[in-house]
């Protein structure tokens, strides 16, 4: 009897959670399962939900840092990283003699007030600022990552030795990836290439999934692609944003912060954004929201809260004049995030092809970040993680593509070297945008990026011919210069299910 009316409760928990998923307080719920699951006490309601959204952990005595990052050696890497990148940013603010905070006098504020919405007219003298850190340095990092428990001497496996990445984590092949991610690729290609009639029949079922406003329903149906004109609806719907009043309150009282004080960061804003997408040819229209949003977000003290399940900290500042009283100890900056704008940038800049009011754009990119690309940027051992995507990709290249990969080796030529920058930055600036679009369809989709992991692989075996030519890093590099016109379905598929098959 007793396990009858468990049975049941368990039905009646499973059907509120699948009905919560298509509503607006998903969302929340979401984010507080990720947060409060750390926790061992929690209400009745809650902790079901929890459950069915986030596995909970075994036992609620476990550290909470162990649950962010299992791994000692990744959390080791990851805390020994942040140290490099604080004192790079404390070396510089000595070194200028700038604070790392200042309020903006009354004049500056209302000059910044009216340029707003065109501050990319602005040119601050940004000479004396320097880059945190660049792509290049991360991979360092990643590259001489070891497990100390592992000892590979007494049981010598070639494929150890061939690649960048050198640590022993579980990460699939195409089989894999096509049986638990994938296989809806195989059938469903180009849906916007096919026919006029399939276009219009998937316009009509977007629609409908729109009309019915399931979440659920919406992250399947973008796995197919979305159509231009729904695409925007459809990615706040999966990431249940929907703008109300007290969201666009929130925004405006981050750039009331904005306006209000200013931060060494900024400065690294501007320099970032100047140094790239005001070069870039499909992002320099933009540049205006690019500054709006990264410094709103530099001040979201919401986004902490993504730090529960980030492997990495939010660094530490002191008030002036009481440094190492813990009691003055305050986030620099505000969100946590000190060191990744270059990042950040290019993944708010495609979505500005999609959302042109702030607010709603703000929201969107934020989300999209908590939930995906910080794992881009910090270092942790999650299948989504940069490290496993680099791992994935130079296991993909080593088992379907030996001669290629074994070839730009001996060259001095290392695939990663190459990819890595495409990975980073989700291919934000590489692909042309809709081909983009298209493949940040999959990955809120599928809800992995392991994906792009997979299209990096495909691009180097489209590319074989051409790179077993080359005999050197430079020409290798310049074979794969140009992504902008590749189209990223039909790589995916003859990566996924010829390579993989043959």
């Amino acid at each position: 009897m007793l396990a009858g009316a468990d049975d049941g409760l368990s039905l009646t928990i499973a059907q509120i959670v699948e009905r919560l998923k298509g509503s607006g307080l998903h969302a929340q719920l979401e984010r507080q399962a990720r947060v409060r699951r750390l926790e061992p006490r929690f209400g009745f309601l809650l902790p079901a939900a929890a459950f069915f959204l986030f596995p909970l952990p075994c036992s609620p005595s476990v550290p909470p840092e162990h649950i962010k990052e299992p791994l000692v050696y990744m959390r080791k890497a990851q805390a020994n990283w942040e140290k490099r990148i604080l004192k790079s940013l404390n070396s510089m603010c000595i070194e200028l003699g700038i604070p790392l905070s200042q309020k903006r006098p009354l004049g500056e504020q209302k000059e910044l007030l009216n340029k707003w919405n065109e501050m990319g007219t602005e040119e601050p003298d940004l000479s004396l600022f320097r880059p945190v850190y660049a792509p290049k340095d991360f991979l360092e990092v990643l590259m001489n990552l070891r497990n100390p428990n592992y000892d590979t001497s007494e049981m010598p496996n070639i494929r150890n030795h061939l690649g960048l990445i050198q640590v022993p984590l579980n990460v699939k092949d195409i089989p894999d990836l096509v049986s638990i991610h994938f296989s809806f690729f195989k059938n469903r290609g180009q849906p916007f290439h096919l026919t006029v009639l399939f276009e219009n029949e998937h316009i009509r079922l977007g629609q409908k999934v729109l009309a019915e406003q399931d979440s659920a329903a919406a992250q399947q149906y973008v796995r197919q692609g979305s159509p231009n004109s729904l695409r925007a609806e459809l990615w706040a719907l999966i990431l249940n944003i929907s703008t109300q009043p007290e969201d666009i309150l929130y925004y405006e009282q981050l750039k009331s912060n904005v306006i209000q004080y200013n931060l060494l960061v900024d400065s690294l804003i501007y320099k970032d954004v100047k140094l790239t997408a005001s070069n870039d040819d499909y992002y320099f229209v933009f540049e205006d929201y690019l500054y709006q949003v990264l410094l709103c977000f530099s001040r979201d003290t919401s986004v902490l809260e993504h730090f529960a399940y980030n492997s990495a900290s939010p660094p530490r500042s002191f008030i002036r004049g009481k440094l190492g009283m813990e009691q003055y100890a305050v986030f620099y900056p505000p969100n946590g995030k000190d060191w990744c704008f270059f990042f950040l940038m290019f993944s708010v800049a495609p979505l500005c092809f999609l959302y042109n009011e702030p607010s709603k754009l703000y929201q969107i990119f934020r989300e999209i970040y908590v939930r995906y690309f910080f794992r881009l940027h910090s270092i942790s051992s999650h299948s989504s993680g940069i490290v496993s995507l680099c791992l994935l990709f130079e296991n993909l290249l080593q088992s379907h593509l030996p001669q290629l990969f074994y070839h730009l080796r001996e060259i001095g030529a290392q695939p990663l070297r190459i990819s890595f920058k495409w990975m980073v930055r989700a291919f934000s600036g590489y692909l042309a945008t809709d081909q983009l679009l298209f493949l940040w369809d999959r990955i809120l989709g599928y809800n992995t990026l392991e994906i792009l992991a997979v299209l990096a692989a495909a691009v180097f075996a489209f590319r074989a011919g051409n790179l077993m030519e080359v005999t050197s890093l430079a020409a290798a590099e310049a074979v794969l210069a140009d992504l902008s016109t590749l189209k990223v379905m039909p790589l995916l598929q003859i990566f996924l299910f010829a390579t993989g098959s043959s």
